[in-house]
């Protein structure tokens, strides 16, 4: 089931055929340089479609990014969130951020592969980054913490999406230390902020998904 587009039109019904047939050949290019390249485990490997496009794709189950919108996917590793994201979302512009030069070789040469025009990938880490943008998603980088402090002055102030301009995160486990410090590093730095936690399993039925959460910080 998960090695078929059944899996996405169950999910993700508004996607086309085209796009549809982009995520599914993301498995063959990962196989591919990750033999040559190492960014993805080879369990993930084995499970690839579930551990690293479904979870990427949770994002679109909290938020519909409208056309024009501009996202950082900071620590994007060999392209996730960001690069399934873009698939979806073609007329958003993604700029894929990774300290490591190979994972962003491998986020360059995918997105050639897959003629993605909207995503531009650069070798940097956080605090190098100027532009402004209207959300940042992240995906098991750093603790909540030290994600708010990289990127809090690099949200727009003017909103035009349905949800606040602010951090999307992809974690897993118990986060309520995590979120608590976080909270206590924006109210120490007079941070307006929300932080809102959604489960993952409530839009996923797979196990996986289980202990996987969405956090959200409204900044």
């Amino acid at each position: 089931m998960l090695e078929s587009s059944t899996i996405f039109n169950s999910y993700f019904p508004n996607l086309n055929n085209f796009e549809i047939q982009q995520l599914l050949k993301l498995k063959e290019l990962y196989v591919h340089w990750n033999a040559q390249i190492n960014v993805i485990s080879r369990k993930d490997m084995d499970e690839f479609l579930l551990r690293h496009i479904l979870h990427s794709l949770a994002i679109n189950k909290f938020i519909n990014f409208r056309n024009g919108t501009q996202i950082m996917d900071l620590g994007c590793g060999g392209g996730f969130p960001g690069i399934p994201l873009a698939i979806i979302f073609p007329e958003v512009e993604f700029l894929m951020v990774d300290s490591i030069g190979k994972k962003i070789k491998v986020v360059n040469e995918v997105s050639q592969a897959l003629q993605l025009k909207n995503v531009t990938a650069v070798q940097a880490r956080a605090e190098d980054i100027k532009q402004q943008f209207d959300f940042v998603v992240s995906r098991a980088v750093a603790p909540l913490e030290q994600l708010l402090f990289w990127t809090y002055k690099k949200y727009k102030k003017l909103n035009s999406n349905e949800k606040t301009n602010g951090l999307i995160c992809l974690k897993g486990g118990d986060l309520h230390q995590e979120i608590s410090d976080a909270h206590n590093y924006l109210k120490a730095s007079k941070i307006t902020q929300n932080i809102t936690l959604k489960n993952i399993s409530e839009w996923y039925s797979e196990d996986f998904f289980e202990t996987k959460k969405l956090v959200y910080c409204a900044l």
